[in-house]
């Protein structure tokens, strides 16, 4: 392994030692955070800022509370791993924590043990007993009682179990709420602290998934309910629990609106949630009382096609009463934001989240210019007027609280993290990770009658008039973006070209923060519009940077990406000569029920589309090089799909090579990826004749 691919696995692709989570406390007096030691420690302690003095302390340090050796990823809990993988955090030692509704006391657990810490003082964690393996604590408003889940029960601590024997789970997200709806939390406390609103969910009806590791026969295999596209979902369900026992369900049309995307207290009084129908193409708000469990209407967000996962800070509850909702604009030029149904914004204004309210005015990210780019502004929610906060090149997002801020800014020349209080001191949380190696300006560029956003990325020292070879690097699938402004995800792009690549990016219509009629191009279709915009993209970079040897072009992906590579070198071997296609789904009526139905539709009621999104039908058309990568731990794309792949083209006779990696998750976690870098860079040299 090369110094750079050495580096990037040690430090966790750049990430270890930066600061990461934050939330304020204490009406913005504190900034609590998470942080490892440095940029090659794996292990995240919990961290305070005090704003009034500008001191960072350490509160909860895990070598000291869990000092075996190691990194205990056998020791998390299943749930917690698997919700690790669900929301792709990579970090060890502390990976969450929840604060008491004052911010001045936090609680957390570390492998199965929970620990409560208060920033006053010296801060020493203290240990709470529970019924066992503890995982995701929720304090209530004063810090007096945890919840808790332990082997699916929902736990109080001090108080015991709280929720009934039933053969439910309690106080979780199903794998679809969790994977596909952002939604990774299933109870929450009242604001009185005295009341909890559990998710009860039942998997009784789903098929199984299992997973063994042949490297290790001697352990027991492992298995997980799966939604799988066209089959059953968890039977989702909220309920409110009472002090003493007394249970009520809340109602609604859960038969029609089956997916539960948010829930919380908005009042002592009430319960705001939002459901979905199953195809996405209508979102309720709605808001619940705790004391009957009825439910009554506030709002209703539909979309002919689906509506787009919803933009986070909405729908919402504004101070005066109000309701804000996410919108798109007429023809689909924007994503927007609407005050009881009239538009508050328009084409000129990507809004991407509502961070809250500050001085009156909703604090907004958006796009204004490139979609490469984020802004952080101020909308006044009365006239729509903007201010902005944070509108230079680079991506900016926003944390508030009580009129202290948190900017994080990101940009060629890497990250930078402001806190400014309501009285005007800064103060700047310390980053202790390793700088980015590269400083990565890719030539961006909208090509094609459709304005696809394009990133270009060459050798260093490149001479014009020398030939490169082509990777085309791309994910290329929904809810995702890669060309940005953000540093980090440049650094592997520019190890690549430097190997001696041409290397191109393309979000090709399906794909996020363009507009909504970018995203919903790909309606009905993985494999048409996606790989139709990946060649018209070649093709016009192509003819403006003639360097581009467009002769030799190799693709590759994972996820998604895998998918979009693999489908290249079957379907349009005119184009790509060689590709690499890890974790790919090659057949979506394997794949998750709320994303897939999402864009597809049911499989039941349009089988022609999941035939023509299948790749095992193409087996037969293989005549480029083609290099399956699959880690047999992997909970989301199952290895079966490159699996039954493989097996189809070994079926054909058609000569492939396969990688399967035991133990190995979706996530390719602890320096996995780069050492499938390296294999990927023999394979390419040899298939592309790079000399």
């Amino acid at each position: 392994m090369d110094d750079f691919l050495r580096l990037s696995a040690d430090t966790a692709r750049f990430t270890h030692g930066a600061p990461r989570a934050f939330s304020f406390g204490d009406g913005g007096r504190l900034l609590w955070f998470l942080r490892s030691d440095g940029p090659t420690d794996a292990l995240d302690s919990l961290w305070v800022l005090d704003t009034a003095t500008g001191t960072e302390t350490r509160l909860a340090d895990p070598r000291e509370l869990c000092p075996e050796p190691g990194p205990a990823a056998g020791r998390l809990p299943a749930a917690e791993r698997r919700l690790r993988e669900r929301i792709r955090l990579v970090a060890a030692g502390i990976g969450s924590y929840a604060l008491s509704g004052d911010g001045l006391r936090a609680v957390f657990a570390l492998y199965g043990r929970l620990y409560e810490v208060s920033a006053a003082g010296a801060g020493t964690p203290e240990e709470v007993p529970a019924a066992g393996p503890a995982f995701d604590p929720r304090m209530n408003a004063d810090g007096s009682r945890t919840a808790y889940v332990c082997d699916d029960a929902l736990h109080l601590a001090p108080g015991g179990r709280v929720s009934p024997d039933d053969g439910a789970r309690w106080g979780v997200a199903e794998f679809a709420a969790a994977e596909e709806l952002s939604r990774a939390r299933g109870h929450w406390w009242s604001p009185d602290g005295n009341t909890l609103l559990a998710a009860r969910v039942d998997e009784s009806g789903l098929p199984r998934r299992y997973f063994t590791d042949p490297a290790h026969p001697e352990l027991p295999g492992e298995d997980i309910a799966y939604p799988e596209a066209g089959g059953p979902n968890a039977d989702v369900q909220l309920w409110v629990l009472h002090p003493g026992g007394h249970r009520i369900r809340l109602d609604w049309d859960a038969g029609t609106y089956p997916y539960v995307s948010d829930a919380g207290w908005e009042t002592e009084s009430e319960i705001l949630l939002t459901v979905q129908d199953r195809l996405q193409r209508c979102v309720l708000l709605l808001s619940a009382d705790p004391a009957t469990g009825r439910t009554r209407e506030l709002s209703r967000t539909t979309h002919p096609q689906w509506v787009d996962p919803l933009l986070p800070g909405t729908p919402a509850r504004l101070p005066d009463g109000r309701m804000l909702t996410s919108a798109d604009t007429p023809g689909g030029a924007a994503r927007a934001l609407a005050v009881d149904g009239k538009p508050l914004t328009g084409d000129a204004v990507q809004v991407r989240r509502v961070a809250g309210i500050h001085e009156g005015s909703l604090l907004i990210e958006a796009a204004l210019r490139d979609p490469a780019e984020q802004q952080v502004l101020l909308l006044d929610p009365a006239t729509g007027e903007l201010t902005p906060l944070a509108d230079g090149p680079g991506v900016h997002s926003i944390e508030a609280s009580a009129g202290t801020l948190l900017l994080t800014s990101a940009d060629a020349d890497g990250f930078r993290r402001t806190v400014r209080t309501a009285d005007g001191r800064q103060f700047t949380p310390a980053d202790l990770s390793e700088p980015l190696p590269h400083r990565v300006v890719p030539v961006l560029e909208r090509v094609t009658e459709h304005g696809v956003p394009t990133a270009l990325v060459l050798p260093r020292g490149h001479v014009p008039g020398r030939r490169l070879p082509v990777l085309m690097d791309s994910y290329g699938g929904p809810g995702m973006q890669d060309v940005s402004a953000e540093p980090r995800r440049w650094q592997a792009r520019q190890w690549w070209a430097d190997q001696g690549f041409a290397v191109v990016t393309v979000d090709n219509r399906g794909t996020a923060y363009v507009s909504p009629a970018h995203t919903h191009a790909m309606y009905r279709g993985f494999s048409g519009v996606p790989l139709e915009d990946q060649v018209a993209a070649l093709r016009a970079l192509g003819a403006r940077h003639r360097d581009l040897d467009l002769g030799r072009v190799g693709i590759r992906g994972w996820s998604y990406g895998g998918y979009l590579s693999a489908m290249a070198v079957l379907r349009r071997p005119d184009v790509f000569h060689a590709a690499v296609a890890g974790a790919a789904p090659t057949d979506f009526r394997h794949y998750d029920t709320a994303y897939t139905e999402r864009y597809l539709g049911l499989p039941q009621d349009h089988p022609e589309v999941y035939e023509r999104d299948s790749l095992l039908p193409d087996a037969p058309k293989l005549t480029r090089p083609l290099l399956l990568v699959t880690g047999l731990a992997d909970d989301n794309v199952h290895p079966s799909h490159t699996l039954r792949l493989s097996q189809a083209l070994t079926d054909a006779g058609r000569p492939h090579q396969l990688l399967a990696l035991p133990g190995v998750t979706h996530m390719t976690p602890g320096g996995t990826r780069e050492k499938v870098m390296a294999l990927e860079l023999e394979f390419f040299r040899r298939e592309l004749a790079l000399a």
